[in-house]
């Protein structure tokens, strides 16, 4: 993914041009462009806001995660400096804003979410998502997997890969990837989990996992083998 020219209009705004405290915040102080900006269909990397938690079980707050990403991100600059890779001069990047979720119901929350990257992917733009709670992803797969399954490598304490939480709840930000297995959005087989953590409510996740074919890599392995061996 290269992009043709170098495009000032998809270079974030330099320190040395506004201060990086002045101006409206957005992610990584590049061109906000919804859905209607006249430029919308040259945007390659799309990042997107997903300011929804109504899947926590507990401790309620990655709604306002976008928000503070925005803000973070301001100190973020053009340059890596280990690498000297400079990601703006390779792809038109743009901040296609937030999705709009309905706080007082999940499943339109949900569906909403879906329709959004649904249009991001017809597109053809790549989204690059801040949240928002886990259960977020399991919209954004559905919309992102539309004729064929997907693989990933998911980085996380807990596996997300649980079936019911208080009897009833089968949509909640511990059990998007088992729904996404199941919905044939993940390809087990090319599905690795690592980094896996903490205390457990025990192996139905694990067995799970086993099952279908899921890798995981807790972090007693990831440490004994090394990152490098690891990845």
């Amino acid at each position: 993914m290269v992009a043709e020219v170098q495009d000032r209009f998809f270079q974030p705004v330099s320190g040395f041009d506004l201060p990086r405290f002045a101006g409206i915040p957005t992610f990584m102080r590049l061109p906000h462009v919804p859905f209607d900006h006249p430029r919308f269909a040259e945007v390659q990397i799309g990042l997107i806001g997903a300011p929804w938690d109504g899947g926590t079980t507990n401790r309620p707050g990655p709604r306002h995660g976008p928000r503070q990403l925005r803000d973070l991100s301001t100190m973020i600059r053009a340059q890596n400096g280990a690498t000297w890779v400079a990601p703006f001069d390779l792809a038109r990047c743009a901040d296609l804003g937030d999705v709009a979720p309905n706080p007082a119901d999940l499943m339109d929350s949900m569906a909403r979410m879906e329709a959004f990257y649904t249009h991001v992917r017809a597109a053809g733009i790549l989204p690059l998502t801040g949240g928002g709670d886990h259960l977020c992803t399991l919209p954004i797969l559905r919309a992102m997997a539309k004729g064929r399954p997907l693989g990933m490598i998911q980085f996380d304490s807990h596996t997300d890969l649980n079936d019911v939480y208080f009897g009833t709840s089968r949509y909640n930000h511990g059990t998007p990837f088992r729904r996404a297995v199941e919905e044939g959005l993940l390809d087990p087989k090319r599905y690795v989990v690592i980094g896996i953590r903490g205390t457990a409510y025990g192996r139905e996740d694990w067995d799970f996992a086993a099952s279908v074919g899921i890798r995981i890599i807790p972090i007693a392995e990831f440490h004994a083998r090394g990152a490098e061996d690891v990845m």
